[in-house]
Parts: structure tokens; C-alpha cells; sequence
């Protein structure tokens, strides 16, 4: 079986201050940063990213490769709203895409797309959740 990588791009980042970033950090192996074709938006306190067509739109983050990937995307999945139950039921999904390594090397990885209008949203056009003022 190959192993499992999944792009993250919002409060799993690698040194995010939050339970949920620590619990990923102890389940993977960071791999390094890098970028997939896709929009970020200021959801709340956290962020969401849709996929796009255009090349220069890109979301910034870091690639895991996952360890256990059963249990470890149980937890994620539950984390990120993926179901219909829960306050925030739905709110992602988790889809493979192509990603790219700051080395421009395609690699296939799980990212949480966001499943909701964003319409009246703010797009975080730099791309970088760090750099959201911009």
C-alpha cells in the first residue's frame, strides 16, 4: 500500500498552537511546505480553501505523510466536519489532489476542500493563512 500524505493549509499547520496540530504532528511525519491550485478563504477563526482552474491561484501549507491512516483520518475527519452530524456537519470534504513540494515535485495528497458557498467571504489572497492580512 502507498503511503497516505495529506496537504494541510489552516489550524494543522506544523507549529499551529491547537490540540488538533499536536495530535497530527504525533501521527505523521512532516514532509515538508508547498502549495495546490485553490483559493483560501477566512472562514471564522480558521480558514477554508476550494479548488481552482487558474495556475497562479495557490494555498500554501505543509504535507504530512500520515501514519495509521485509519484512525489518524477517523480523528481528522470528525475534526474537520466530514459527516452530518455535528455544529459543523459538512463542512469539508476530504479530496485527492495533485499537490506540489516547494521542490515543484506532483505528489498525490488528501486536503479538506471546503463544501460551503464563498460568496460573502474574504479570499486570503496570498494564499498563506499566516499572511491573512493580505
Amino acid at each position: 500500500m502507498e503511503p497516505e500524505y495529506l496537504f494541510v493549509y489552516g489550524t494543522l499547520l506544523k507549529d499551529f498552537e491547537s490540540d488538533m496540530s499536536k495530535f497530527l504532528e504525533r501521527n505523521s511525519e512532516f514532509v515538508g511546505a508547498g502549495y495546490f491550485i485553490g483559493k483560501l478563504f477566512e472562514i471564522s477563526w480558521y480558514p477554508g480553501a476550494v479548488l481552482s482552474n487558474d495556475p497562479d491561484d495557490k494555498v500554501y501549507g505543509h504535507i504530512f505523510k500520515i501514519q495509521n491512516p485509519q484512525k489518524t483520518f477517523q480523528v481528522l475527519d470528525d475534526y474537520e466536519g466530514i459527516g452530518d452530524t455535528g455544529e459543523y456537519a459538512n463542512e469539508y470534504t476530504r479530496t485527492l489532489i495533485d499537490a506540489y513540494s516547494n521542490e515543484n515535485k506532483s505528489i498525490k495528497i488528501w486536503v479538506y476542500i471546503y463544501n460551503n458557498s464563498t460568496e460573502n467571504l474574504k479570499q486570503i489572497t496570498s494564499g498563506n493563512y499566516f499572511e491573512r492580512n493580505t
